[in-house]
């Protein structure tokens, strides 16, 4: 299984603006520090927000925080509401056209594997995985020196 690019990014915004320490964080800094794309950032902090996990602020002056503690912001949950669909194989979509779907055992097996990975995410939250501020500048500059 692969998470997208968006859950990926999504991510990647919680921990930087959990790393800003209260800070208002712009858009223009976190794609800048990440290298990617701002008009897809644009969309994945949207949709953080409009999900609840972020605060925009806006106007010159604006930005985006958290909405809540990173404690309080599990892994599992920002993956649920960011991934478009589970279908890992064929027979967890509406309307397969698996010839062995009856009679085959993958499907419960893969669905405890996906069942097991998503427990596993909801026991971390932002604060769990994200770097100290420090440390995290740290390793933006350092990244940025190296280009």
């Amino acid at each position: 299984m692969q998470l997208t690019r968006f859950t990926d990014y999504a991510l990647r915004v919680l921990m930087y603006v959990h790393a800003a320490d209260g800070r208002l964080v712009t858009i223009e800094e976190m794609a800048a520090s990440y290298r990617i794309s701002r008009a897809h950032l644009m969309k994945v902090v949207n949709a953080l927000t409009r999900a609840g996990y972020l605060v925009a602020v806006r106007g010159r002056a604006g930005g985006v925080t958290l909405a809540r503690s990173a404690e309080d912001i599990h892994l599992g949950d920002v993956v649920r509401t960011t991934e478009p669909d589970f279908a890992l194989v064929e027979c967890f979509s509406t309307g397969s056209e698996c010839v062995i779907d009856g009679c085959c055992r993958l499907r419960p097996a893969l669905r405890r594997a996906l069942g097991a990975f998503l427990a596993e995410l909801d026991r971390n939250t932002v604060a769990s995985i994200a770097l100290r501020p420090k440390n995290f500048r740290e390793a933006l500059q350092r990244e940025a020196r190296q280009s």
